[in-house]
């Protein structure tokens, strides 16, 4: 999380004795009458996003140009105070969005986003993403999605320093007005208000969210900026936004009492009938009723295509044969002939792995660029289901921390998944090798949970779908070459409904050890499914070492009973690897990693935090842990926890391959599990 804190002073501007007694007079007037004007584009802070440049004249920096000309556009033909432009298709897309206070002028709303537009290019001049705060308007540019999206981060704050004479009196006074002004926010997405606070002071507040966002989404951003008060603020005064929602108070009014940008009231959709003119009242009914006919089944079709849509991408999960699917998705189909020069061949130079299903081979392109390609093996059958699911799922996805898809090849027998190259390998290569660990010093581990955690959390909440993954482990968590960690192999990933939270399934499949008790024993899987397999993750990561297998001395057990025998004990640092236990001053951030961990594996559902907590759980170590209860435990002594699988149902056997038995490592796909494992090197 990237905190900008501010010492900023927002209390009102001192007037200069050369002006004269006429200037309070002025401002009295002005206070009483309710006009006072708001300074224009009063610049507060920005933040350059991390997810990647562009250079000059490249497509982003194009489309980018265009999209911000469409905003700047917009705003100034527009009078609503909120503008969005787009630009561009795939990753070269371009998404901005403006927003104005809701009490400022418009003149003064334009100008300030003319300046933002203006100023943000020449701040942030290469980056990606891009945010930019003025105390009249927010700008912000993106090549993921920005509208319909909830972002909390980065929070920017700023506060005046000037004590309340009785500030145990004035917090409650300013939470009473925030919890009053929250709920008109929540339904008009900007409010302000006042309240009378200790020792005839008065409290001016001001709260807005980004219009596109639902009353859920708003409650929860004005509610993490409520909180970050007590963390980042004190005194009278204080202001803290983030790019969809912001809040600030003062002990002078800073804010015009007239809504420049309130909603307009509903229009009647048809006009009164004239009196006394029959043939025009029948007229203008039968119009309405033949316009309302219209507009009738311009929705029973739209809605028809919409649910035509979502059957498409759902059964893309389940079972069909029909590739065109595939070939209308965003991704470039590549012919095969150019994937085979690309690496050459398929030689074996050029293989980076081997898994259940096929091949993984780095290739290059004419156009120089660096790929990994995944060959399933030809006229197999197996794995097919697990290709059309990768190729329309992953296809709407995009996220720093998801491994990037950029296209799929299927002619004949071949079926090929095109993967951007990423060269650190699997975070297995790194954890579970006695040389490698010692590559991985905690910052770097620490970084690898938290790129996981925010990838997770993009696919449950923040994404246009609800993903679950069902086969989170360590093999399917790759390393860039800075070590940021990306998820990979979708093949397992279930999509669900907005509303839905639960599923179940007669097809189990994924990988004994990081599988969730309810889902490997009923079938039952949710995101709290995915929670339990990170939170075992999280314990490898800390232990270097595997979840069916962790050894301290000469005793060999489970990891999860040990971090919870050694947690129970107070020595939860025998958990801990020993390439790690000499950093001392690591050593409370560790252990807190380990609570996390036990968190996320507790048996109950309902016991284990959501990613979104998790999140906030590894980025504020001042919140407070609940206490874990004992993890789960329900695998037979006779299953390897490492091993992947998948069933006919979940009273049946599994389906083992015998024939390869004796190549089966602990991550190794057996039958209708995922195509394989992604090891580039």
């Amino acid at each position: 999380m990237y905190h900008n804190d501010l010492d900023l002073d927002f209390s009102a501007s001192k007037d200069h004795s050369i002006h004269g007694s006429w200037i309070i007079s002025k401002y009295i007037l002005l206070l009483y009458t309710g006009c006072i004007p708001v300074s224009p584009s009063r610049f507060v802070d920005k933040f350059c996003g991390t997810n990647g440049n562009y250079t000059t004249n490249n497509v982003y920096n194009k489309n980018l140009d265009s999209a911000l000309a469409d905003l700047n556009s917009a705003a100034s033909t527009s009078n609503s105070g909120f503008y969005n432009a787009s630009a561009g298709v795939n990753f070269d897309r371009a998404n901005a969005l403006v927003l104005c206070r809701g009490d400022v002028q418009l003149d003064i709303c334009r100008s300030c986003v003319k300046e933002s537009i203006t100023n943000l290019r020449e701040l942030c001049p290469n980056q990606k993403e891009a945010v930019e705060w003025y105390d009249e308007c927010m700008l912000r540019y993106s090549d993921n999605p920005v509208l319909y999206n909830l972002v909390i981060e980065p929070i920017n704050s700023g506060r005046n320093g000037t004590n309340a004479s009785d500030s145990n009196q004035y917090d409650q006074d300013l939470r009473a007005l925030l919890d009053g002004l929250k709920d008109k926010v929540i339904q008009q997405k900007f409010a302000t208000g006042k309240k009378s606070g200790p020792n005839f002071l008065t409290i001016y507040a001001l709260m807005q969210c980004t219009p596109d966002l639902s009353s859920t989404q708003c409650s929860d951003c004005l509610d993490e900026v409520i909180r970050a008060i007590s963390l980042r603020c004190f005194g009278i005064g204080c202001q803290i936004a983030t790019p969809s929602c912001r809040l600030r108070y003062e002990a002078n009014r800073f804010y015009n009492e007239t809504i420049t940008f309130a909603a307009p009231p509903p229009v009647s959709s048809a006009p009164p009938p004239e009196k006394n003119d029959n043939t025009k009242t029948t007229v203008i009914i039968i119009v309405v009723v033949i316009v309302g006919l219209v507009l009738f089944l311009f929705i029973l079709v739209f809605i028809f295509q919409r649910k035509q849509k979502h059957r498409t991408a759902t059964g893309t999960l389940q079972q069909h044969d029909n590739v065109e699917e595939m070939r209308s998705t965003e991704f470039l189909q590549y012919d095969f002939t150019t994937i085979e020069v690309a690496t050459n061949y398929f030689s074996d130079e050029k293989k980076l792995g081997q898994g259940g299903f096929g091949a993984v081979y780095k290739g290059i392109l004419r156009t120089g660029q660096e790929v990994a390609v995944k060959r399933l093996l030809r006229g197999s059958g197996q794995g097919e289901q697990e290709f059309k699911n990768e190729v329309t799922l992953v296809a709407q996805l995009q996220h720093r921390n998801l491994v990037r898809l950029l296209g799929f090849c299927y002619e004949g027998t071949e079926r090929l998944l095109i993967y951007e190259f990423v060269p650190n390998a699997s975070l297995d290569q790194f954890i579970f090798d006695s040389a490698n660990r010692s590559l991985l010093d905690w910052k770097r581990r620490f970084k690898i949970i938290g790129g996981v955690a925010r990838g997770l959390l993009y696919l449950h909440e923040d994404s246009r779908l609800r993903i679950i993954h069902r086969d989170l482990k360590a093999s399917n968590v790759l390393l860039d070459a800075d070590m940021n960690s990306k998820i990979a192999d979708f093949g397992m990933a279930k999509l669900f409904e907005i509303d839905e939270t639960q599923g179940n399934t007669s097809r189990i499949v994924g990988t004994y050890g990081y599988m969730a008790p309810e889902y490997a024993m009923y079938g039952q899987f949710s995101v709290k499914s995915d929670v339990f397999s990170f939170g075992v993750l999280v314990l490898e990561i800390v232990s270097g070492q595997k979840n069916n297998c962790f050894r301290n001395g000469e005793e060999v057990q489970d990891l999860l009973s040990a971090a919870w025998k050694y947690w129970q004990q107070g020595n939860a640092s025998n958990v801990i690897d020993p390439i790690l236990r000499n950093g001392s001053e690591s050593l409370r951030e560790i252990i807190r990693c380990i609570h996390i961990g036990l968190l996320c594996v507790q048996e109950h559902v309902a016991n284990r935090p959501n990613m979104a907590s998790v999140v906030l759980m590894l980025n504020s170590f001042s919140l407070a842990l609940a206490v874990p209860s004992e993890p789960a435990f329900f695998m037979n002594s006779g299953i390897d926890p490492g091993e992947s699988f998948a069933e006919d149902s979940v009273n049946s056997r599994v389906n083992r391959n015998s024939s390869n038995a004796e190549d089966r490592s602990a991550d190794y796909s057996v039958n209708n599990a995922s195509i394989t494992d992604l090891l580039p090197r």
